[in-house]
């Protein structure tokens, strides 16, 4: 592959510019990334990241809210699909597969007793399932290692997936 080709409508001269980049110093790879969020009212807020257009967030009309947006659990689902989605294009693109056709779809269970205050314990979900589809002209043994490499690289599934300490203060 020569520089400043694109696979998979990856601009592979960036993600090889990065590579470099940090495989030349270690410490360009720690990065922190940030949201502001702010409240519009009932259980409507806005997550504001970077120059982008805020994201809107809601609750549906059963638990309260106006269903104008995705409810954070939801967002969350959504964050996890399209990290693997990178994972996806990126890792396939280093290996030089092409893919045709991805979808990713995930699941989450939660038992809402906890966050409407019926009982104590976990909040969160109980558990989450993503099923990818995928379609390429590889061979499956190809297709096989690719999906190791974006399950054992995925950050957002290692977030979810690993005990991370979380820090809420009120200031």
């Amino acid at each position: 592959m020569t520089v400043g080709t694109r696979l998979n409508d990856v601009d592979v001269e960036a993600v090889g510019a990065l590579v470099a980049a940090v495989a030349q110093d270690e410490a360009k790879a720690k990065t922190t990334w940030a949201a502001h969020v702010g409240w519009r009212g009932g259980f409507r807020s806005e997550a504001k990241v970077r120059g982008f257009a805020p994201t809107p967030s809601d609750e549906p009309t059963a638990l309260g809210g106006g269903d104008s947006a995705a409810n954070p659990v939801e967002q969350l689902l959504g964050a996890l699909g399209n990290c693997l989605a990178v994972g996806y294009a990126a890792n396939a693109t280093a290996a030089g597969i092409a893919i045709e056709r991805l979808d990713v779809d995930v699941r989450g269970d939660i038992d809402l007793r906890v966050f409407l205050g019926l009982a104590q314990g976990h909040a969160g979900f109980d558990s989450i399932t993503a099923r990818v589809r995928l379609v390429s002209d590889a061979p499956q043994a190809e297709l096989d290692a690719l999906h190791a490499r974006v399950v054992a690289s995925s950050p957002v599934g290692h977030t979810l997936g690993s005990a991370v300490p979380v820090s809420i203060e009120r200031v």
